[in-house]
């Protein structure tokens, strides 16, 4: 029986980032389905203070749906449609970015459902928590401002995470560009912020969170390193291979090398798509 390919998304985003990726996975004879996590996709919440014209004041303080909304939700809900996708045959779990923390503790709680998992640049956590990461000096060279300048509410006073994508501050656009889409065009990042959502929930995780060797270990496992990211330097990616590795020496990491930013390979995805067939057929 042929694979599903699951993808899951990261922080601000939704099943919508993936429709090239999935276009060209289906042109190479692939099935795949795109996750959206609790509050992301049509159930996300757009205050009509983000809409044009923009009230700022009122959307640092709007309610958004995804408030409340944990990790342990997002597992579950992925694990709800791996157990109805493993009726159809084998499963590659892949996961971008902060939803790499998703694939895990998946892994952890039903390994079975998996065959193979696939971390796109993603927060695969093994010795530490993920916040605790980017005080580590292989984050070093990552420019947290960029992402900053973008935010525009106190997460303890709207419980949760939120940023305006629809800002034409030529200065936060330039530095969502240089963490993310650097190897872009300026149309492509706007189109890309486009399909991003306002919010995101405040849940990256817990000690009980990381990769468990009993559990998401014996799950065979493969990392894409995106060697021109900023925003997960290529030092980070490599760390978290490395500590995977050793927390199972014996189920390593299959490692594969894209020339892309955070985000470029969803924007030109065919040799993403190329690396997930051979990944999948393995």
């Amino acid at each position: 029986m042929s694979p599903t390919v699951v993808l899951v998304h990261g922080a601000f985003a939704n099943s919508f980032s993936f429709a090239p990726l999935q276009a060209e996975l289906a042109l190479r004879g692939l099935r795949s389905l795109a996750v959206d996590l609790p509050g992301h996709g049509f159930a996300a919440t757009y205050p009509a203070e983000y809409q044009a014209p923009q009230d700022l004041a009122g959307l640092a303080t709007a309610p958004g749906a995804i408030k409340g909304v944990t990790l342990a939700d997002n597992a579950a809900h992925v694990i709800g449609v791996l157990e109805r996708v493993r009726e159809h045959g084998p499963v590659v779990l892949v996961g971008h970015s902060r939803g790499g923390v998703t694939l895990t503790a998946v892994a952890n709680a039903r390994p079975d459902l998996v065959d193979r998992l696939v971390y796109v640049s993603a927060w695969a956590p093994v010795d530490l928590d993920v916040g605790d990461y980017y005080a580590e000096p292989e984050m070093a060279s990552f420019d947290a401002t960029a992402v900053a300048g973008a935010m525009v509410a106190n997460p303890a006073d709207v419980g949760l995470l939120r940023s305006n994508f629809r800002t034409a501050d030529p200065g936060v656009l330039a530095g969502l560009k240089a963490a993310f889409l650097a190897d872009g065009t300026d149309d492509e990042l706007r189109a890309f912020l486009a399909t991003f959502q306002p919010d995101e929930n405040l849940d990256a995780g817990s000690p009980d969170d990381r990769a468990q060797a009993a559990t998401w270990g014996t799950v065979p496992r493969a990392y894409v390193r995106l060697s021109e990211d900023a925003s997960m330097p290529l030092a980070m990616q490599d760390r978290l291979i490395r500590e995977g590795d050793a927390l199972t020496p014996d189920n390593p990491y299959v490692v594969r090398t894209l020339p892309s930013s955070h985000l470029s390979w969803l924007v030109h995805p065919a040799p993403a798509a190329d690396v997930l067939a051979e990944l999948a057929a393995r």
